[in-house]
C-alpha cells in the first residue's frame, strides 16, 4: 500500500486507525477507560485534558454506549457488556483520533481496487470504473450510487436482477441464478486480464519494485525515525496504570529441630520454599500470551513503543507483585517453621526468596513471549523447572555427578536459591548435644554435628562469598531472561 505513490511513512500508524476482527479491549476496564487509555496514547500531548475528555463523551454518545459507559467490558471471569457493544468500544478506540473523511468517501478514491474471490477484475483509476464497466457490458444507471453498482457487479446481483427481469412471469431456476453469479466472476475475471488495464498496473508495479530502494531511501531521508503522539514517560505511565488495574480487577490474580532430624527437616523445607516459588511463577505465562492480540493491535496503532509496554509488565509483575508476595511468604513461613532467630538471617532469606521469585518469573516470561498456547507455554515451563529440580542439590547429591552432566547445575535456577537458604541457614548451628554427656567422651563418627559440615559434604562453600554468589548468579540469569523476553516482543511476527 503506497501513501501519495510512495512506501509508507515510518509514524503512518500514529495517523490511521483500523479495527480488526476480533475486539480487542481490556475487559477489566470500563468502555470509559477502555476509550480514556486510547485518547491519552493517541492524541498528541498539545490536545487539553479537557478536550480530550470531551471527546470520549461524544463519542460514547455517536456510539450509542451512554448506558454501559461505566461498565466493564468484561472477560470469560468478569460479567460485561453485549457483543455489540463491545465490537463499538474497539471502534471508538481508533475513531478516537478522528481518522474518517468527513465528505463522501468515493469522491476522494484517486484509484479504486476490486477484487472477487482474490482475483482482481479491476485497478485503476476511479474516473474510469464506469467507462471500463460499461465497455464490458455492465452499465450504471443514471442517479445510481457507483460504489454500489460496482458492489451489485462484483457480488452477480447485476446479472441475476436482469435474468429476474427477464422472467418476471415465471418462476427462476435457483440453479440458475446460483450459475450466473459463477458465470459473471469468471468472466471479470478474463475481461480484466485481457484489458489493457491489467497492463498498466503490470507497468505500474515494475516500475515500484525497482525503484523501492531508491524511493525508501529517500522517504527515511525525510520522514526520519518513527516518532510517537506521547513520549516514553507517558505511555509508560498509562500502559503501567492500566496493568495495575487489571491485576486488582482480575480474579485470577496466589518447626525445626537442632539434632540429627533438624538437618533433614530443614532440607526438605528449604526445598519445597524454592520449589514452590518457582512453579509459582507459572501463571505469569499468561501474561504476554492473553494479551498477545491487544498488544500486537495497539503496537501497530501507534499507541506505545515496545519498551514502555514491556517495562510497564516488568514493574507489575516482576518488582511489585512478585516482591509483595515473596515478603508476605518469608514473614509467615519463617517464623511458623522456625528457622534462624536473628533479623539478619530474616532479611537474607526473604531477599534469597524474592531473587529465586524473579529470575523464575523472568523465564517464564522468556519462554511464553512469543508463544500463542497458554497450555503449551506451561509445558515448556513445567519441563524446564522439573529438570532443574534434580539439579537443585536435594534430590541429587550433586558432588556424586559425573564431571559432563555435573555442569548442568549451572542452569538450575532451584540449585542457587537452595544453595543460598541452605548457608543462610546452617551456618554456626550444632546438631550434636555433646554437653549434655558431661564428661564421657562420645565418638561423633558418621554424625553431622556443624552445619558446616552438612554444607561441605554437600558441596557448598560455606563463606561470604559462597552465599552472595548465588544472589548474583541468579540476578544474572533474571537479566538474561527479560532480555531475551524482550527480544522476543521487539522481533515477533506482528502481521499475520
Amino acid at each position: 500500500v503506497l501513501i501519495d505513490g510512495a512506501p509508507q511513512p515510518a509514524n503512518f500508524k500514529c495517523l490511521s486507525g483500523y479495527v480488526v476482527q476480533d475486539d480487542v479491549v481490556m475487559g477489566t476496564l470500563t468502555v470509559r477507560e477502555n476509550l480514556r487509555f486510547s485518547a491519552a496514547l493517541r492524541l498528541p500531548r498539545a490536545v487539553p485534558a479537557a478536550e480530550r475528555e470531551a471527546r470520549v463523551s461524544h463519542l460514547i454518545q455517536e456510539l450509542g454506549l451512554a448506558k454501559v459507559a461505566d461498565a466493564k467490558v468484561g472477560t470469560q471471569m468478569i460479567r460485561g457488556i453485549s457483543g455489540g457493544e463491545r465490537k463499538r468500544t474497539a471502534m471508538g478506540m481508533e475513531l478516537i483520533m478522528d481518522p474518517s473523511p468527513r465528505y463522501t468517501i468515493y469522491k476522494q478514491f484517486d484509484s479504486l481496487t476490486l477484487l472477487v474471490g482474490g482475483r482482481m477484475v479491476y485497478h485503476g483509476a476511479s474516473a474510469n470504473a464506469l467507462n471500463y464497466f460499461a465497455n464490458i457490458g455492465y452499465s450504471c444507471e443514471p442517479h445510481n450510487n457507483p460504489a454500489d453498482f460496482f458492489l451489485d457487479v462484483i457480488n452477480g446481483d447485476y446479472s441475476t436482477s436482469a435474468l429476474a427481469t427477464l422472467h418476471s412471469d415465471e418462476e427462476v431456476d435457483v440453479d440458475a441464478l446460483s450459475g450466473c453469479r459463477q458465470s459473471v466472476e469468471q468472466r471479470l475475471v478474463q475481461e480484466y486480464q485481457a484489458s489493457g488495464c491489467r497492463g498498466e498496473t503490470r507497468a505500474e508495479l515494475e516500475g515500484i519494485v525497482l525503484a523501492k530502494q531508491h524511493v525508501a531511501a529517500r522517504v527515511v531521508a525525510v520522514a526520519g525515525p518513527m516518532t510517537y503522539n506521547s513520549s516514553f514517560c507517558h505511555q509508560l505511565h498509562w500502559v503501567l496504570r492500566r496493568t495495575f488495574r487489571n491485576l486488582m480487577f482480575n480474579p485470577q490474580t496466589s518447626v525445626a529441630q537442632d539434632d540429627q532430624s533438624g538437618i533433614q527437616n530443614r532440607m526438605g523445607a528449604l526445598f519445597f520454599i524454592t520449589t514452590n516459588q518457582c512453579f509459582g511463577t507459572v501463571s505469569s505465562a499468561e501474561l504476554f500470551i492473553t494479551e498477545r492480540k491487544l498488544f500486537m493491535h495497539e503496537y501497530l496503532s501507534g499507541y506505545y513503543r515496545v519498551s514502555a509496554y514491556f517495562l510497564s509488565k516488568v514493574l507489575s509483575e516482576l518488582i511489585v507483585l512478585r516482591t509483595v508476595l515473596s515478603a508476605a511468604f518469608s514473614l509467615v513461613v519463617y517464623f511458623l517453621i522456625g528457622l534462624k532467630g536473628s533479623m539478619e538471617a530474616f532479611c537474607v532469606f526473604t531477599l534469597t526468596v524474592t531473587l529465586t521469585s524473579y529470575t523464575a518469573t523472568a523465564m517464564t516470561m522468556a519462554i511464553s513471549a512469543d508463544q500463542s498456547v497458554v497450555a503449551l507455554a506451561n509445558l515448556f515451563i513445567t519441563i524446564c523447572f522439573v529438570f532443574m529440580m534434580i539439579f537443585s542439590g536435594l534430590l541429587v547429591n550433586l558432588p556424586s555427578v559425573m564431571d559432563w552432566l555435573a555442569w548442568l547445575k549451572y542452569l538450575s535456577i532451584p540449585h542457587y536459591g537452595l544453595a543460598a537458604l541452605q548457608i543462610n541457614e546452617f551456618v554456626g548451628l550444632q546438631f550434636c548435644n555433646i554437653s549434655s554427656l558431661g564428661n564421657y567422651s562420645v565418638k561423633t563418627v558418621g554424625l553431622t554435628c556443624t552445619g558446616e559440615q552438612f554444607l561441605d559434604y554437600q558441596g557448598i562453600e560455606s563463606g561470604s562469598w559462597g552465599l552472595w554468589q548465588n544472589h548474583l548468579a541468579l540476578a544474572v540469569m533474571a537479566a538474561l531472561f527479560l532480555i531475551i523476553a524482550y527480544l522476543k516482543l521487539r522481533f515477533i511476527q506482528k502481521f499475520t
